[in-house]
């Protein structure tokens, strides 16, 4: 739910001004089947409170509602109910809910180490990863069921009414979320083991490993082999996941890769020793070009570094979601062309052919009124990718800023806004 910066009487006006204007000026779309879901709402005010169990029947009453209201922050159900405007669950009568998968910055691992924005684009990536892989690939939802939604704030929320799982319960619910976060999963499961008859050139392997070879055709050789980069579920995912991670240490050189091999808790000279036969040696393009696990000299070559580089790389692609928000029947979500009233950023709905142009510093702003510029001192060094050349100011410094920019700076609790001079 909302994190919001508390703001004081004078400001609150100014920024809620700001979204009145907003909601003046624009229509905002409503999601499908509104008389069927309940509307909540934190105000503009110093004791902020939310408000729920709101219904509005259409997009005429929804728009009145914003104008009138004016919210901080603007929420509706993911659930469907006979009664939305009931004050208890119970009284509401559940009919289903959308799948709702909420991808945050705080969740992912890597982004405490980012910037506000490189949080948002490493999000953008995992978001990628949840809707193409897992969602069109292996559950197959359709893109016609998928909605995806710029949080406003530090993520992206992807909506599915695909009506095989408007009706799931929690339990269900959760055994996707599983999938998703890979849990259970056994990365080694991405390595097959095959025998080949050299003279005769066959090979028993995968679905046939138990097939007998014939006498007398000659020496079996073993090999190890990941699974086809495009098998189905996790055999292909990690599969993809270790030959990224060897491309990644054959541009970033010996000492990336050896450093964080050793990182995994492998001992720092046998970490350099691995380190020198992927790239030294050529054995990591020998496992792109092949998929061969069995390349190194045999005394290189412990059972222990194949092991190791599956479970890293698995890592590397589990997808971040917020469990609790996808399995929750009952989730309030945030309204798609609202306001965020902790960035003043719109919450911005997206084909997926725009997601990845999407920059939300261009395309989530408001955008400047006619009067252009506020007075602000900023309370933070700032440093944001704004267009015409970024956002870069000094703490304690003064300065007139496109509104837009200073109202997210005033929001996220980065500036105070300066008095006019008397």
């Amino acid at each position: 739910m909302a994190k919001t910066v508390p703001l004081d009487a004078a400001t609150l006006a100014w920024a809620r001004e700001r979204f009145a204007a907003y909601y003046r000026q624009r229509t905002v779309e409503p999601p499908e089947r509104l008389g069927r879901r309940e509307l909540a709402a934190f105000p503009f005010s110093e004791t902020s409170q939310m408000r729920r169990h709101a219904t509005v029947p259409d997009a005429e009453a929804l728009n009145a509602y914003l104008r009138e209201n004016v919210p901080r922050h603007v929420y509706y159900s993911s659930a469907y109910y006979r009664r939305p405007a009931e004050p208890t669950m119970a009284a509401k009568e559940w009919l289903g809910a959308d799948l709702i998968f909420d991808l945050d910055a705080d969740h992912l691992r890597g982004a405490e180490a980012l910037d506000y924005a490189g949080q948002l684009r490493l999000v953008k990536q995992r978001l990628l990863a949840l809707v193409d892989d897992f969602l069109v690939r292996d559950l197959g939802v359709g893109p016609g069921s998928t909605s995806i939604v710029f949080s406003g704030g530090r993520g992206y929320h992807v909506h599915v009414r695909d009506e095989r799982f408007l009706s799931l319960t929690s339990p269900e619910r959760r055994e996707i979320v599983d999938y998703v976060l890979g849990t259970g999963v056994d990365p080694s499961e991405a390595v097959e083991e095959r025998r080949e008859d050299v003279r005769a050139g066959r090979t028993v392997g995968g679905a046939d490993a138990d097939e007998p070879l014939d006498r007398g055709r000659g020496p079996l050789a073993r090999t190890v082999r990941l699974a086809d980069p495009d098998a189905p579920g996790w055999k292909g995912r990690t599969t993809r996941a270790v030959l990224e991670l060897l491309a990644r240490w054959e541009r970033d050189g010996k000492d990336a890769a050896a450093e964080e091999i050793a990182s995994w808790g492998i001992p720092a000279e046998e970490a350099r020793r691995w380190a020198r036969q992927l790239l030294e040696k050529g054995r990591a393009q020998q496992i792109r070009s092949s998929l061969a696990l069995d390349v190194f000299p045999k005394r290189s070559s412990p059972e222990a570094f194949l092991d190791a580089v599956v479970r890293h790389a698995a890592v590397e692609v589990q997808a971040e979601t917020d469990a609790p928000v996808t399995t929750d029947v009952h989730r309030l979500i945030r309204l798609p062309g609202s306001l965020h009233g902790g960035t003043g950023f719109r919450v911005v709905p997206l084909r997926r052919e725009e997601v990845d142009a999407f920059d939300p510093f261009r395309d989530a702003g408001l955008e400047a009124p006619a009067d252009g510029t506020t007075p602000v001192t900023l309370l933070a060094d700032v440093r944001y990718p704004f267009p015409g050349g970024g956002l870069h100011r000094p703490q304690g410094a003064t300065d007139e800023l496109p509104t837009p920019q200073a109202l997210f700076l005033v929001l996220r609790g980065e500036a105070a806004l300066r008095p006019s001079p008397a």
